[in-house]
């Protein structure tokens, strides 16, 4: 348990790659402790898979060769979000953030985004972590604009919804955002107050269009039993499950390929997992992906969606190839 602390979470991955002797390791959730301990495994040179973090400098300013993030990340989503919003739900945006290392890099690449799609940023305005009234801040949100778009995910995903639901917000303009807001565990907390979102995912929980194969099927009905025996309500998977369940098996494919056996292996493993090609199937239930090699970054595809009536409908499906942002890493 890192208790959402970097300092906390340095220390015991460092506890972890010293005492432990892991030779490799699988996960990170918050950004800000994703980032602070990727240098804890280059200076041990044991591989890192990233399997939730979001942060953007990630795999940009900060990467390093032994860490790599086998889903999407901000810029790849602005990229295949913002034609969409611009040209069929409005030109004007107000940004509001989660004010910490994850929001800002998002608010960044959709404020590039936007603007490159012939769209204009009115406003941005940053809410911490972890803020119960959010009315102070989303009160100041004013003026002529076509739309709101949110970057929140878990309970502050709740709290926006609800809270610029009841102010009146995503009813005076347009409501989107990050998919996180509007997560399957998120749902039923959000009630009516979520319907008329958009949003865009790399994940959602259905079985129509190109989700509607025997893998996905397979997967989706097998997480549905483990998450009841977690949680007797019986949530749907989310992005968190797919990502997290992807990477082990990213991991899998980089260790057969390689023939990994422990921290010797290390280079060969990092040889095998850039430009990886991980094909749609049991393992890889979201879709085709690539790891580049360049930034360790990879490429997928992603889902336009709107929320009615408590239920998610897929509005466009992005290919990979068109979530594409040029690589900024440069490995030390």
């Amino acid at each position: 348990d890192d208790e959402s602390k970097p300092d906390v979470g340095r220390r015991k991955v460092e506890k972890l790659l010293v005492e432990d002797k892991v030779d490799v390791h699988v996960g990170g959730f918050l950004s800000n402790i994703c980032l602070a301990c990727m240098p804890v495994f280059e200076e041990y040179e044991v591989v890192n898979i990233i399997s939730v973090c979001l942060d953007t400098t990630l795999t940009t300013t900060k990467c390093n060769r032994y860490s790599f993030r086998p889903y999407d990340y901000a810029p790849a989503q602005a990229v295949a979000f913002a034609p969409y919003l611009v040209n069929k739900v409005g030109k004007k945006w107000h940004i509001a953030y989660a004010d910490y290392a994850w929001g800002q890099s998002t608010r960044d690449a959709y404020v590039q985004e936007i603007k490159k799609a012939g769209g204009e940023i009115v406003g941005t305005i940053g809410i911490p972590l972890g803020t119960a009234d959010m009315t102070p801040f989303l009160s100041k949100v004013t003026g002529n604009f076509d739309g709101l778009f949110g970057i929140f995910f878990g309970k502050d995903g709740v709290t926006i919804g609800n809270q610029a639901f009841d102010l009146g917000l995503t009813r005076k303009y347009k409501w989107a955002g990050d998919g996180a807001i509007a997560e399957s565990t998120n749902l039923p907390a959000l009630g009516n107050k979520i319907d008329g979102f958009i949003g865009i995912n790399r994940y959602l929980p259905l079985l129509e269009g190109v989700l509607n194969t025997p893998a996905h099927k397979k997967f989706l009905d097998e997480a549905v039993v483990r998450l009841k025996q977690i949680d007797p309500s019986g949530p749907l998977p989310d992005r968190y499950v797919q990502s997290n369940y992807e990477a082990i098996n990213a991991l899998k494919l980089g260790m057969e390929k390689s023939k990994f056996h422990g921290r010797e292996d290390n280079m060969k493993l990092i040889e095998a997992l850039e430009g990886l090609e991980m094909k749609e199937g049991d393992d890889f239930p979201q879709g085709d992906k690539v790891l580049r090699k360049e930034d360790h970054q990879a490429f997928i595809r992603e889902f336009i969606f709107d929320v009615k009536d408590g239920k998610y409908s897929i509005l466009d499906v992005i290919p990979k190839e068109k979530t594409i942002f040029p690589p900024s890493c440069k490995f030390a």
